[in-house]
């Protein structure tokens, strides 16, 4: 399916990056379209006020967050359909990651309706360019789950990346976040780029073990982790199955484990672990 976005008579769905500290970081286009659609909808719209009285749009306000979204989008893919053009922006940064938008982007999207970025500031990416770390390949993950259990099993999924990972985090959640990442992952190189564009902009460089000695990690984070690196392993993978189980891994999770130590198939180690345990028994 082909769709142009500025096809006369066009209803237009604009995502607009905000600010995401600095209220300068803001596009003459970001300000021209917000200040000529019909409406908008925004995460917050006391934050949002904020910006927008400081540069004088007066388009009317109202609210498109996580707890009211189902009921919005209809109400905004009705607006579209008839004609008008809405536009989406969250409290910082660009909508959808992170935030609100994807649900309304997709009923536009099946709905022949056109939608348009407006591009400007991403916390993710500032963070990577100015990191360090290997720009590319990145994945950006967002936020981990707040419950322990669930960001374990997470990181399981992530340690073999070998990508630059790039995670969102609460202040309140740090130490947690680090202390799980350095179980699973190891003790790897990171990043934390905290209050970017503010004042108290800062960038935290080291191993986790070091950074995890320091105190008052604060404000807007963005979590920077550094890709796995293949090492020669020496082990024996069954001993290992059995090491991982002792420690609480499900058999299945501790056969895909060292398979992807040991970079063979998981359905094979699988066989040849239970003719190791068979053989045992005898």
């Amino acid at each position: 399916m082909r769709k142009k976005s500025f096809e006369k008579n066009n209803s237009i769905l604009y995502l607009v990056a905000t600010p995401i500290g600095n209220l300068d970081d803001f596009s003459l286009r970001a300000i021209e379209i917000l200040k000529s659609v019909d409406k908008i909808y925004a995460e917050d719209t006391r934050n949002s006020s904020v910006l927008l009285k400081h540069y004088n749009i007066l388009t009317k306000l109202e609210s498109y967050h996580e707890f009211n979204q189902d009921i919005k989008t209809n109400v905004i893919l009705d607006e579209l359909k008839n004609g008008l053009n809405i536009a989406i922006i969250s409290d910082a940064g660009l909508p959808v990651i992170s935030d609100p938008g994807y649900k309304i982007v997709k009923e536009a999207i099946n709905n022949d309706i056109a939608v348009s970025t407006i591009p400007g500031a991403s916390a993710g990416i500032s963070a990577l360019v100015s990191s360090g770390l290997a720009p590319k390949p990145f994945t950006f993950y967002g936020f981990l789950e707040s419950q322990r259990t669930k960001r374990i099993e997470e990181l399981k999924e992530l340690k073999y990346l070998k990508h630059t990972l790039i995670f969102y985090e609460a202040p309140h959640r740090i130490y947690d976040t680090l202390n799980d990442i350095k179980e699973v992952f190891g003790d790897r190189e990171i990043v934390i780029a905290r209050e970017l564009t503010k004042k108290f902009e800062e960038y935290i460089r080291g191993k986790i073990s070091d950074i995890l000695n320091l105190e008052n990690i604060k404000g807007e984070i963005v979590l920077l982790v550094s890709g796995y690196k293949e090492e020669k392993v020496d082990i024996n993978p069954f001993e290992k199955i059995d090491e991982l189980i002792n420690l609480n891994y499900k058999p299945n999770e501790a056969i895909k484990e060292v398979s992807r130590l040991i970079n063979v198939d998981r359905k094979e180690l699988y066989k040849q672990y239970i003719d190791y345990k068979n053989q045992r028994k005898v």
